[in-house]
């Protein structure tokens, strides 16, 4: 048996941060576009994506661990400015929602 169910199976992807599987909604999708790791919350953007909790911690560890170079396979370091601020922007609506 290959594990799966009748039911529709919600597709899980990796955060490179945290390395923890999580379905694909609860996840952020990032794209390189000219030496920036640049947000994609549509998920409609062309080109090699990698996935990461909108968390500063799981942001701040993929950072850390160099992840989006690897992930994305481009030479070199990312700028991830656009990716912190949307991020961060993300978790201020989230906690005035609260």
């Amino acid at each position: 048996m290959s594990g799966r169910t009748r039911a529709r199976a919600c597709p899980e992807r990796t955060c490179v941060g945290c390395r923890e599987r999580a379905a694909k909604a609860e996840l952020l999708r990032i794209v390189a576009i000219k030496g920036a790791c640049v947000p994609d919350p549509r998920g409609t953007l062309p080109g090699r994506g990698a996935y990461v909790h909108p968390a500063p911690v799981c942001l701040d560890q993929a950072v850390r661990r160099r992840a989006f170079p690897r992930a994305l396979r481009v030479p070199g370091p990312l700028d991830t400015k656009a990716l912190r601020h949307h991020v961060e922007q993300t978790t201020v609506a989230e906690q005035a929602t609260r």
